[in-house]
C-alpha cells in the first residue's frame, strides 16, 4: 500500500510556511491601520496550525527517498493544497469574495497565472495587495524548482534532457531539491530586488515597486489597479521588459554564470531560441503598427515590445489594449501566448525547447523522405535527441493540443461564446493571464463569467502548470499498480 505520509509532510510544511508569511501583509495593514489585518490573523491561525498538525502527523513516515507515485503526488498536492489556503484572506478579507473566486484567485496566484475576479484594485486594503503578489512569487520559485528537480526526474514532457543540463538528482528528491532551491532562491531574490530598485527609478512608489518586482520576476502580472501596466507608461515598460526577459531565461543558468561560467547561458539553444523568437515577433508587431496602423515609431516600438515580452513569457500584463490594433494582432497574440519561455524559468505555456525539438524531428524526417538512404538523426544542442525524448515531447504537444479543445468545448458548454471560451482555455492551460474578447481580454477580467467555467479555469490552470501529465497520471489505474 502506497505510504502517504512523506508526501502530507512536505505538503504540511510547506502550508504551515504559507500560515507564517500571511503574517506580512497582516503586519502592512495594521500599519496602514485599515482594519483587515484580522482576516489575515485568522488565516494565518489556521493555515499554520492547519499545516503544522498535518506535518506532525506525518513525521514518523519521512523518506530520504520518494517514490515514482509519491513525487507526483507531492508535484501536484502541493499546488492543489496551498491555493485553498492562499484564498482565505480573500474569504474573510474585505473583497468578501464567494468560494469559487477566493479559489479562483489564490490558484491564478500561485500558478502564475494572472487572471483575475476583482474589480476595484485601487481601492483594495495594502495587505490584500500584497498577498495577491506574494502568492504569485511564491508560485513563481517554486514552479522552478519543480522544473528543476520533479519534472526531469519523473520524464515530463521531454524535460528528461536537461537532467544532465542542471542538477541531476539520481532519485533522491527530498535531499536534493533542498540544495537546489537555496541556489534559486538567492539569485530569485537578488532578481526581485533588483527589479524593484530599478522601478523606483523609474518613478514607481515604493509600494508598487515592491508589488511589481514580485509579479514581475514571477511572469505571473497581477497588478495594483485595475488598469495594470496602462498607469506606468514610458520608461516602467522597457524595465519589466528587461526583467521579464531575464525572469524567462533558465535560472540554472544563472547559478552557473555566479558560479563563473558565463559560457553556458550564451551557448543555450533555448536561450538564443527564445531571444531570436522574442526580437522577431516585436519586429512583426511593430511593423504592423507602423506600416499598417499608421502609429508613430517610438510609441509602436515601446509598446510592441512590452505586450509581446508579456504575453510571450506569460506575465500577462497590459499596458495597451492589444485588440483595437486589428485582426492581425489579435490572432498573433493569440499564438504568442502558446509559446513560452524556457525550462527552468518561472515561465508557463509549451517552452520554446519544445518547438525546438518538434522542427528538429520534422527536419530529419523530410532529409529522410529526400534521401531514403541516409541516416538523419534529430538533434538538439549539437547532440542527437533519444527517441525516448522525442516521444514524450510528441505526447505532451498532442495533449496540450486535445486538452485545449476539451477545455474550450466544455467552457462553451457553460454558456461562453467562442472567443471567451477557446481564449479562456487558452490563457488558463498556458497560464498566461488575460484572453481575449470583451470579458476576458486585455481590458477585461473573468469576473463576470460563470461559477462552473470558473472552476473548470481553476483546474486547466493547475494542469497547465504541472504539465499535464503529471497531473492526468494520477488517474491512471496502471500507474498505481506500478
Amino acid at each position: 500500500m502506497l505510504d502517504l505520509r512523506p508526501v502530507g509532510y512536505v505538503i504540511g510544511l510547506l502550508t504551515a510556511v504559507l500560515g507564517v508569511t500571511m503574517i506580512i501583509p497582516m503586519a502592512v495593514d495594521l500599519a496602514y491601520a485599515n482594519g483587515h489585518w484580522q482576516a489575515f490573523g485568522q488565516s494565518a491561525l489556521i493555515t499554520g496550525l492547519g499545516g503544522g498538525f498535518m506535518a506532525l502527523a506525518c513525521a514518523n513516515g519521512v523518506q530520504r527517498r520518494l517514490s515514482l507515485q509519491q513525487t507526483f503526488l507531492l508535484a501536484t498536492g502541493v499546488w492543489m493544497v496551498l491555493p485553498l489556503f492562499g484564498a482565505l484572506p480573500f474569504y474573510f478579507g474585505a473583497t468578501g469574495a464567494r468560494v469559487v473566486d477566493a479559489v479562483f484567485e489564490a490558484m491564478s496566484g500561485l500558478t502564475t497565472t494572472g487572471a483575475t475576479v476583482f474589480i476595484g484594485l485601487d481601492d483594495f486594503p495594502a495587505g490584500l495587495l500584497l498577498w495577491r503578489s506574494m502568492l504569485q512569487w511564491f508560485g513563481g520559485v517554486g514552479i522552478i524548482v519543480v522544473a528543476m528537480v520533479f519534472l526531469p526526474e519523473l520524464r515530463v514532457g521531454g524535460m528528461q534532457i536537461f537532467r544532465s543540463e542542471g542538477f541531476d538528482t539520481g532519485g533522491k528528491v527530498l535531499p536534493r531539491a533542498a540544495q537546489i532551491a537555496a541556489q534559486i532562491m538567492a539569485i530569485y531574490v537578488a532578481l526581485t530586488i533588483a527589479c524593484g530598485l530599478a522601478y523606483v527609478a523609474v518613478g514607481m512608489t515604493g509600494f508598487e515597486a515592491v508589488n511589481h518586482a514580485m509579479t514581475t520576476i514571477a511572469t505571473g502580472g497581477f497588478s495594483t489597479s485595475d488598469a495594470s501596466f496602462g498607469l506606468f507608461q514610458g520608461a516602467p515598460e522597457y524595465v519589466s521588459s528587461f526583467f521579464m526577459v531575464v525572469a524567462a531565461l533558465p535560472f540554472v543558468r544563472y547559478v552557473q554564470l555566479v558560479a563563473g561560467s558565463a559560457r553556458p547561458l550564451w551557448q543555450d539553444a533555448q536561450v538564443r531560441g527564445f531571444l531570436w523568437t522574442l526580437a522577431v515577433l516585436i519586429a512583426v508587431i511593430w511593423a504592423y503598427r507602423v506600416f499598417v496602423r499608421a502609429d508613430s515609431i517610438l510609441h509602436a516600438l515601446r509598446e510592441a515590445v512590452f505586450n509581446v515580452t508579456s504575453i510571450i513569457t506569460g506575465t500577462g500584463y497590459a499596458s495597451a489594449d492589444y485588440q483595437l490594433w486589428g485582426p492581425f494582432s489579435i490572432v498573433l497574440f493569440f499564438f504568442i501566448g502558446l509559446i513560452g519561455g524556457c525550462a527552468g524559468s518561472t515561465c508557463c505555456s509549451v517552452k520554446i525547447f519544445r518547438y525546438q525539438l518538434l522542427i528538429a524531428a520534422v527536419s530529419a524526417q523530410i532529409r529522410r523522405i529526400h534521401s531514403p538512404n541516409g541516416v538523419f538523426a534529430p538533434r538538439y544542442a549539437g547532440q542527437p535527441v533519444t527517441d525516448e525524448v522525442l516521444s514524450s515531447v510528441m505526447s505532451f504537444l498532442g495533449l496540450f493540443v486535445v486538452s485545449l479543445g476539451l477545455i474550450a468545448v466544455s467552457l462553451a458548454l457553460t454558456g461562453l461564446d467562442f472567443t471567451t471560451s477557446i481564449s479562456g482555455a487558452a490563457t488558463a492551460i498556458a497560464n498566461i493571464g488575460p484572453g481575449l474578447g470583451e470579458i476576458i481580454g486585455p481590458a477585461g477580467n473573468f469576473a463576470a463569467i460563470n461559477d462552473l467555467a470558473k472552476w473548470i479555469l481553476t483546474g486547466a490552470m493547475l494542469l497547465g502548470r504541472l504539465e499535464l501529465l503529471v497531473v492526468l497520471v494520477l488517474f491512471l489505474p496502471r500507474f498505481w499498480r506500478a
